[in-house]
């Protein structure tokens, strides 16, 4: 099995291919880890996987999707962050962290307090708005806070955040940095051209438009340990006419490659509220091999992976070279323990795993053992 090979990339040992993608759980306080977060991804890596992901961390107070998002903007954040590395890598996995800002979606409410812009009545609660800010002053949607256009000055400090909270998640223990440039986020703003309408050097052209992306992800690779891989995600296709296409998306991943990206992360769509390709099993997996054909730069396939048999094609066929999994993991956090018994096709072990604790307990131990 491909998929439950160990893998190293730069100087970092996976015990498998399986990943948790960055996922927001909106429970975060004032930017600050909680309990919640250490249960939340402890499940994970007792559950098997090789790398898990801590969810979209934002750079600034600002860069929040909403008031309950994580933040490393600050060297007080650090220990907290360490806490959740620790815990990751001491129970056999890869602690990987996402960070970004996110533009023209930022200052918005918990899911289940409605998804749309804060309004009064999150004022009421003591959750107030903030200036947000993209590649220029267009609503993510009607209703929708108004963003500042990001000036070149301003785009430099935003660059430089990026740079300190990659310092500070180096601090934290983390041994992969993932760059968030996909989903209408900051980022995503500046690379698609239904966003993107500047008039400056930071727009126009596809050339343009990369800009300041790249020159963040340069400014990353060049603190982040030469040690340490580093992903990139992305958003392959906008999935709508006039946005991003797989060609723009492959030149730009020549660029991530030139730079020393070690994995391009490929997801698709958010730049816009609608969406027009169909959303089947797997049906991003042809963005991640592409890219990773055409560039020659390593890849994850991620979007409705669902089904062990499906990930290990993936990474056996060299498609991507991770398979994450979001909300799968969510509805089983043991998913990557399931997935290799199912692949080792014994009924004897499936059932162990199904029915009884000490399999699972000594298959855990087994993996921390492969570690030590």
């Amino acid at each position: 099995m491909t998929l439950f090979q160990p893998f190293t990339l730069k100087d970092v040992m996976f015990r498998n291919r399986l990943a948790v993608s960055p996922m927001c759980q909106y429970s975060a306080n004032d930017g600050f880890i909680n309990d919640y977060h250490l249960i939340h991804l402890g499940r994970f890596a007792l559950g098997g996987f090789g790398l898990v992901f801590l969810e979209a961390t934002a750079v600034l107070p600002e860069g929040r999707i909403t008031h309950g998002c994580l933040g490393l903007w600050s060297d007080d954040q650090i220990s907290g962050m360490a806490r959740i590395a620790d815990a990751l890598k001491a129970n056999g996995a890869v602690a990987g962290i996402q960070i970004g800002h996110a533009g023209p979606k930022a200052c918005t409410q918990r899911p289940w307090l409605g998804n749309g812009p804060l309004n009064d009545e999150d004022s009421e609660r003591g959750e107030l708005p903030w200036t947000v800010v993209s590649a220029t002053d267009q609503p993510f949607d009607e209703g929708w806070l108004k963003p500042q256009a990001l000036s070149i000055e301003a785009i430099q400090s935003h660059k430089k955040a990026f740079v300190d909270a990659a310092l500070r998640a180096d601090k934290s223990g983390f041994d992969v940095l993932e760059v968030h440039c996909a989903h209408g986020y900051l980022m995503n703003s500046f690379l698609s051209p239904l966003t993107n309408t500047r008039s400056d050097q930071y727009g126009g052209s596809l050339e343009n438009r990369m800009r300041f992306p790249l020159e963040v992800v340069k400014a990353v690779r060049e603190v982040w340990p030469e040690g340490k891989p580093l992903f990139v995600r992305i958003s392959a296709v906008d999935g709508v006419e006039g946005g991003v296409e797989i060609a723009d998306s492959v030149a730009f991943a020549k660029e991530l490659k030139a730079m020393g990206v070690d994995i391009v992360d490929c997801s698709s769509g958010g730049v816009v509220p609608r969406y027009e390709l169909p959303s089947t099993l797997g049906h991003q997996v042809p963005y991640a091999a592409q890219i990773r054909k055409e560039v020659g730069v390593g890849t994850m396939a991620v979007g409705l992976i669902t089904d062990p048999a499906q990930a290990e094609d993936i990474v056996a066929t060299q498609s991507a070279d991770f398979v994450a999994i979001g909300r799968e993991a969510l509805a089983n956090p043991q998913w990557a323990l399931f997935a290799e018994a199912q692949l080792n096709k014994s009924e004897e072990t499936f059932a162990s795993w199904s029915l009884q604790s000490g399999w699972w307990l000594e298959h855990r131990a087994r993996h921390l053992r492969d570690l030590t």
